[in-house]
């Protein structure tokens, strides 16, 4: 215990000096969002509310997606989020929409067609039709889709259109959105600081107002991380139940701890939107149950004891404590601390199971044509002559020298961590859990603690539904945020409890002004 807290003292003071280093140059270069202007207010609304208007006749389809379009126009050289674009098509599928609904659209058209005529943008490793889809590599700076992946076409089903894609970090598995093809994007709340990843484009376009609908995915804290760097509430589905089809390559027939999630200014779109892309199987998550936050039983992590992964900083533990307080108020359960053993191991567990899924990273960087060497690969970066980012570099090395769990050990420590998990939480029960250690980090600084997703990863390893939840800002002007975990199929519940803290505390904070 004592030597646990000399570790702590020590890991939090080298925490302090790396951001006081960084901050001497970041700082520096925080640029402003601009304002939302008074007639394009309606893109700080609801997809769900957008979706409304547009079927009352009380907003044009095209109206919304211009909007969407000169915003974009407006951050995106700020932020550096669009990589590729389809603004006349979407606007001749708007307008075509509109001519519809005028001519006179029955019920059921509109009960099929849920988000009818509501642009939607998507990360750039997700197959939209005709557009680029390089994963952020070189190597495939030319390459653009066939056909669109099974969730587009699922939101395309559903009256969505197609309006953008967003940038990626470089293979996907990294916590900056940065690559050599397009740069790196940028946080509407402090541009010196990282989106996330690898949904970052997608999580600073919503949080620009840039974007109705986010359409992201989550391997390893890929849709949840931008939530919490960019203020926005998240959804990570029960495994298995969403179709990973044209997402980096994938078939969607292969087994995988993934799932195809949203992030939204709004906690209200995320039940509609997963629905949708969970397509056959969107009945066995019981989106639609209704939950009293009451009755919720409530359990809790204030820190974890994994030694790979940075203490939780105090305004972060602050603001778990603040959520605490605040579902004790109203829940007819007493929230209790909770801990288990895996918690110690939660990059360890996911790295294992990361080699359960179908990419090798040490391929896939190479459009799987080769393995790549992280000695050369290092060796070219030094002089100027490597097509790769230094973090792709330091995850082939990784690969490469660090050894895998015991898979006897790390399956049991998984199971046995899931299974107390799900027989504490119940179908009543939700755990509230540290989103990360710090709030959104300045650029790079990550490279000198490379373990910082492991708050999120744990759970794709665990393959439990994960929500983000924005708890407004700190001093800075930085997003604040915790997750709420429960068992398998109980969305519902992670759901009513980011939906009830969010309005409580902050929830989504504009980064920029609402001109009214």
């Amino acid at each position: 215990m004592a030597l646990s807290k000399i570790i702590v003292f020590i890991r939090t003071y080298i925490d302090m000096f790396i951001d006081f280093v960084f901050g001497l140059y970041w700082e520096g270069k925080r640029r402003p969002i601009p304002d939302l202007e008074k007639k394009h207010r309606f893109l700080s609304d609801s997809a769900v509310s957008l979706a409304a208007k547009i079927r009352n006749r009380e907003l044009k389809s095209e109206e919304l997606v211009n909007a969407c379009i000169e915003r974009i126009k407006i951050v995106n050289p700020i932020i550096n989020a669009v990589t590729d674009e389809r603004f006349e098509d979407a606007l001749k599928e708007a307008r075509e929409i509109d001519l519809q609904i005028a001519g006179g659209l029955p019920k059921d058209y509109f009960e099929g067609r849920p988000f009818l005529g509501v642009p939607f943008t998507v990360k750039e490793c997700t197959a939209v039709q005709g557009m680029l889809i390089t994963i952020g590599l070189i190597s495939r700076r030319h390459t653009r889709a066939d056909e669109d992946s099974e969730c587009v076409r699922l939101l395309r089903q559903a009256g969505a259109i197609p309006l953008a894609v967003t940038n990626v970090p470089e293979g996907l598995l990294w916590q900056e959105s940065r690559n050599m093809l397009y740069g790196q994007t940028k946080n509407p709340y402090h541009t010196g600081r990282t989106t996330g990843g690898s949904s970052g484009g997608e999580g600073a376009l919503c949080a620009a107002l840039g974007s109705p609908i986010s359409l992201c995915s989550d391997l390893g804290g890929s849709t949840r991380m931008p939530a919490m760097y960019c203020g926005l509430y998240a959804l990570n589905p029960t495994a298995g139940h969403t179709n990973l089809k044209g997402l980096a390559m994938r078939t969607g027939k292969e087994p995988t701890m993934g799932a195809i999630g949203f992030v939204s200014k709004h906690c209200e779109d995320l039940a509609p939107l997963t629905k949708i892309v969970a397509g056959d199987k969107a009945r066995e998550l019981n989106l639609d149950r209704r939950v009293d936050v009451k009755n919720i039983k409530v359990y809790y992590v204030e820190s974890t004891q994994d030694p790979l992964v940075s203490p939780i900083s105090a305004e972060l533990r602050q603001t778990m404590k603040k959520a605490i307080t605040t579902l004790s108020d109203v829940s007819s359960h007493p929230p209790k601390q909770y801990y288990h053993e895996g918690f110690n191991h939660m990059f360890t567990l996911w790295k294992y199971w990361m080699t359960k899924e179908p990419e090798k990273f040490r391929w896939f960087v190479k459009n799987n044509r080769e393995e790549a060497n992280g000695w050369v690969e290092l060796a070219k970066k030094l002089v100027g002559q490597s097509e790769h980012t230094i973090s792709a570099i330091l995850k082939v090395l990784d690969d490469q020298i660090m050894p895998v769990a015991d898979a006897k050990w790390a399956e049991s420590m998984t199971s046995d961590t899931k299974n107390d998990i799900v027989r504490t939480l119940g179908a009543d029960g939700v755990l509230l859990f540290p989103s990360v250690s710090h709030v959104a980090p300045y650029h790079y600084s990550l490279l000198l603690r490379p373990y910082q997703a492991s708050h999120w990863s744990v759970f794709n390893a665990l393959q439990l539904p994960s929500a983000q939840v924005p708890l407004g800002l700190n001093k800075d002007g930085i997003p604040l945020g915790i997750q709420v975990v429960a068992a398998p199929k109980q969305e519902s519940l992670c759901l009513a409890v980011a939906d009830y803290l969010g309005k409580q505390i902050g929830g989504y904070v504009p980064p920029c002004k609402i001109n009214q």
